[in-house]
């Protein structure tokens, strides 16, 4: 999974901002995994990641994970403070309700794939379980037809030897 530079930037910044979290504490709150957010930590100690916000990847093209983790921290920015927010990371401020209409639709569209997954699986589980009967009733009427055969031949059996 690819991340912007602009949102790995921001999970450092929080991890410095001199609060106190802990890098576990921020990884749950992001999603990302703390070995991910060490290497990142890592990569700004050594140089290679700038925490000035600059991001190669529009805002268009980032990942929905990066996308819903934005909105959630778009909603604890103060209202005076949101265009300071939205500058450093190379926003716009009418990209917060675009995400926010597409991360629903992406949902919605889930909830609607899964539910005609199920609705075939459904679909499916009963024509099994109506095979399987059809073939535990052929097994039964097998079953009986070899009891029958056997009892016919050892009936005969007797007749013969008499």
């Amino acid at each position: 999974m690819r991340y912007s530079k602009g949102f790995k930037a921001s999970i450092v910044r929080k991890t410095m901002d001199g609060t106190g979290r802990t890098v576990n504490e921020i990884a749950k709150e992001c999603g990302v995994h703390t070995a991910t957010i060490s290497a990142w930590i890592e990569l700004y100690r050594t140089g290679t990641l700038s925490l000035d916000g600059s991001d190669a990847i529009p805002p268009s093209h980032r990942h929905p994970g990066e996308k819903l983790a934005l909105l959630l921290e778009s909603k604890t920015v103060a209202t005076d403070e949101v265009g300071d927010w939205l500058r450093r990371r190379g926003l716009h401020s009418e990209h917060l309700p675009l995400w926010e209409q597409e991360l629903i639709s992406m949902a919605n569209d889930t909830n609607k794939t899964n539910k005609d997954d199920n609705t075939a699986l459904r679909k499916e589980n009963k024509r099994l379980q109506k095979e399987n009967e059809r073939q535990k009733q052929a097994l039964a009427e097998a079953a009986i037809l070899l009891t029958l055969k056997k009892k016919y031949q050892n009936l005969f059996e007797d007749d013969k030897e008499g």
